[in-house]
């Protein structure tokens, strides 16, 4: 008997200036990646993204999905961006004591957008054949700091899924920020499970929030996952998003 590694992709370790730290990335690269050299591949960016977290299953969804007899969503490279400390990387500084205290290390989404930007983007883009086509993932306080991309930086992704955002953090001052106005128009998709009054309550604040503002964007979804809660509701959320962002988007 012969064993061999399986593998769908390959993880990248670099040494981010911006966050003073050693940083990993998983990549999961399409079937044809190997086969057509010239070929240009969107990008899925995916918070909470290590392979004991959500980077495998997510990965499968995109696999399963641009199957020739699905068609749901294109070949698309998957980067799951590794947590070290997701407490500090996703949130903005809180003037909420008890916020504090459940999370000493708070206040540093900032940094982590620059690092985004700067850093992670202009890499992907100098060892990857990818398009401009790109898409973040985040749930939960992943969800958070989605939503605060895309009112300070909206440019900086195409399609936004943002699944039991924890619009709660910091008293819900995210809802007071003014959102910039993206360049190109953007697809947003949100969902939230049955997760208590806090949470679907946020999010379903988040979308008419959005909605009111629908000039700026292509299209905005919201989906209630009466079934699920916050620890399964990624997983069905994201297959319902691609297909509400991907297939919406073909002519």
């Amino acid at each position: 008997m012969d064993k061999t590694l399986f593998s769908i992709g390959e993880t990248l370790t670099f040494q981010s200036r911006i966050l003073n730290e050693s940083r990993k990335i998983n990549v999961y690269l399409p079937v044809s990646y190997e086969k057509y050299k010239d070929k240009k591949y969107p990008v899925i960016y995916l918070l909470d993204g290590s392979g004991n977290e959500d980077f495998i299953h997510i990965a499968g969804i995109v696999q399963f999905g641009s199957f020739s007899w699905i068609n749901m969503i294109p070949e698309t490279i998957v980067v799951g961006i590794e947590n070290v400390d997701r407490k500090r990387d996703f949130t903005y500084p809180t003037t909420v004591e008890q916020d504090k205290q459940d999370f000493p290390t708070t206040g540093g989404s900032e940094k982590f957008i620059t690092f985004i930007e700067q850093e992670l983007q202009p890499l992907l883009k100098n060892t990857y054949p990818i398009n401009e086509i790109s898409t973040l993932i985040g749930q939960s306080l992943g969800g958070l700091l989605a939503t605060e991309i895309l009112f300070k930086k909206p440019d900086l992704f195409n399609n936004y899924i943002i699944v039991s955002p924890s619009i709660w953090w910091d008293n819900e001052s995210i809802l007071s920020f003014i959102p910039r106005k993206p360049v190109a128009k953007k697809t947003i998709y949100i969902a939230v499970g049955k997760e208590g009054a806090i949470m679907e309550s946020g999010a379903k604040k988040l979308f008419d929030m959005l909605e009111s503002r629908s000039t700026n964007y292509d299209n905005i979804f919201f989906k209630y996952l009466e079934n699920q809660s916050h620890g399964d509701a990624l997983h069905l959320a994201v297959y319902d998003g691609f297909e509400k962002i991907f297939r919406s988007s073909k002519p």
